[in-house]
């Protein structure tokens, strides 16, 4: 599998500056990008089979983790579908409508301690692109919000909006700022999606499904950023170590 993420280990890799182009990636081979430029990050392919639990499929996604998880056919070999955590989230948002809730999820963040709230990374609106692209790969985190002077959560940077350095041809001026980079963004970006550790889990589970978003930014009264709640975090809280449950929490790497 192919992700964004590899774009950003080849860009963080490369990329020395505007004056020393990279070698028109989109030309290569998918072959040639595993050969000459993943050759550190490369990984065996994370799959699961039709017929593991939906449990398993959490556990796994978490576990490892990584936002997509193929479902192959153990006798074909054929993808039949990607899961992830947002397609979970939302299937389990509408089959629990049904169902009596936990009482945890009538309790608010803070109570809770969902989500992350110490060295949150985080970026400035004049921070270049490039230094950005190194946050990702050496925080290993999938979104880095933009704050302002003050403290004020402006904007967000995610690894989606990477991509769009690859639909433009930009990749060779990795030196412009987030705030340039983000520009053309405006005219379908609907603003950051926050939220407060006051408010409820199951507020919380409903608007991260509503706004399909992959985290919202936690802020206090002056909306600064307190912390990051991913989806994640959430199915980690809902399925694998529910609050109050006395279950081991799974491995990392």
């Amino acid at each position: 599998m192919l992700t964004i993420t590899d774009f950003i280990n080849i860009l963080h890799r490369y990329y020395k500056s505007p004056m020393v182009q990279i070698y028109e990636l989109e030309e290569h081979k998918i072959e040639t990008w595993r050969e000459l430029y993943l050759q550190e990050t490369f990984k065996p392919l994370v799959n699961i089979s039709p017929d593991a639990s939906l449990f398993d499929a959490v556990y796994s996604l978490i576990k490892n983790k990584i936002h997509r998880l193929p479902v192959i056919d153990p006798i074909s070999g054929n993808a039949l579908y990607i899961l992830t955590h947002k397609r979970i989230l939302k299937f389990l948002q509408l089959f629990m409508s049904d169902m009596p809730k936990p009482a945890f999820m009538k309790q608010n963040l803070g109570a809770l301690g969902i989500g992350t709230y110490d060295n949150i990374a985080f970026i400035h609106p004049d921070t270049p692109i490039i230094k950005a692209l190194n946050v990702f790969v050496e925080r290993r985190v999938s979104a880095l919000p933009v704050v302002d002077e003050s403290g004020k959560v402006v904007d967000i940077y995610s690894k989606f909006d990477v991509i769009n350095l690859a639909a433009e041809k930009t990749y060779n001026n990795l030196d412009i700022t987030v705030t340039q980079a983000l520009q053309h963004r405006s005219q379908y970006f609907e603003g950051v999606v926050k939220c407060s550790r006051l408010e409820l889990l199951e507020t919380i589970v409903d608007r991260i499904v509503r706004a399909e978003v992959h985290r919202l930014v936690v802020v206090n009264d002056a909306d600064s950023i307190v912390g990051i709640i991913s989806l994640s975090d959430i199915l980690q809280a809902l399925i694998l170590t529910p609050p109050g449950a006395k279950q081991k929490e799974p491995e990392t790497e």
